[in-house]
């Protein structure tokens, strides 16, 4: 028999498949009711639900201007709480 030929017919495997695909629904359905049971988090049963939960946002991601604004502001507010702090007594 040469390689990477399958005497096995595509259909066949196809049935399987569909077949294996609707075991593994009742197995995670099995363990989402233990989960339950257990008292598992509210996470543990969104993770077993990946196919109804939204896609992952993308990373947003901040301009030079937008950093430097936010770095000065932050700056600011040390310094301000720096003050304050060295004024009521150290």
């Amino acid at each position: 028999m040469a390689r990477g030929v399958s005497s096995q017919d595509p259909s066949i495997l196809a049935m399987a498949l569909i077949g294996y695909e609707r075991e593994k629904e009742k197995i995670d359905s099995k363990i989402a009711e233990i989960r339950a049971m257990l008292g598992g988090t509210k996470a543990a049963a969104r993770s077993d639900q990946k196919g109804s939960a939204a896609p992952a946002r993308k990373k947003r991601v901040l301009s030079e201007a937008a950093r430097k604004r936010i770095s000065t502001a932050q700056k600011k507010r040390w310094a301000e709480h720096k003050r304050s702090k060295g004024e009521t007594g150290s």
